[in-house]
């Protein structure tokens, strides 16, 4: 019941911000109106569509990437080997940027970004990651910790492909894919270096 409120609720919102950006956008001066409230329309009208894969997706990603950062903030402060350092930086502003997608997104939904019992998913948990190690077994087992957490992002970004409805959710969705797979070949190369 409380489901369908909310279905009710959303396709309420959904229509009110058509009206209200129908409105704002035949208020504009320029000759080419005609073709911009279509256009400025469509990013509302795909963010309102979504389902529960899509929230739930959402909704353990954020907790999965802020790990993510976490790891990543470790490493550049706890690795030695520069290209370990690099690739912690560049995780670190990558899943920072996507987490503020995610929040954004569910914001537009009027649905929390952390709700009560969600907490970080796969990866490292409690006595699994590098501690107080040093030098390159630190290093080692940071990539080690972070190919495992990639590879539990890629299988949660395809559970959203195949059940997730939103365009922007599964396009976020496939660009953690490319991206976290790409990475965990970069890590797996400097496994074998280091």
């Amino acid at each position: 019941m409380s489901i369908h409120r909310m279905a009710t609720a959303l396709v309420a919102a959904a229509a009110v911000g058509g009206l209200v950006a129908g409105c704002g956008g035949n208020t504009a001066t320029s000759p080419s109106t005609t073709t911009a409230p279509a256009a400025s329309n469509a990013p509302v009208a795909s963010q309102q569509q979504h389902n529960q894969a899509d929230v739930v997706f959402l909704q353990n990603m954020i907790p999965h990437h802020q790990q993510a950062v976490m790891m990543s903030q470790m490493a550049l402060t706890h690795a030695t080997t520069p290209q370990v350092k690099d690739l912690a930086t560049r995780i670190q502003a990558a899943q920072q940027s996507e987490i503020e997608q995610m929040r954004r997104l569910l914001a537009t939904w009027g649905i929390p970004a952390n709700p009560s019992g969600i907490g970080p998913m796969g990866g490292m948990g409690p006595g699994q990651g590098p501690g107080m190690m040093s030098g390159t077994t630190y290093d080692r087992t940071f990539l080690q910790n972070m190919i495992v957490h990639h590879q539990s992002a890629i299988e949660m970004s395809q559970t959203e492909l195949a059940q997730g409805s939103n365009p922007e959710t599964r396009q976020l969705a496939e660009k953690i894919i490319t991206s976290q797979q790409a990475e965990i070949k970069e890590m797996q190369g400097l496994l074998q270096r280091i």
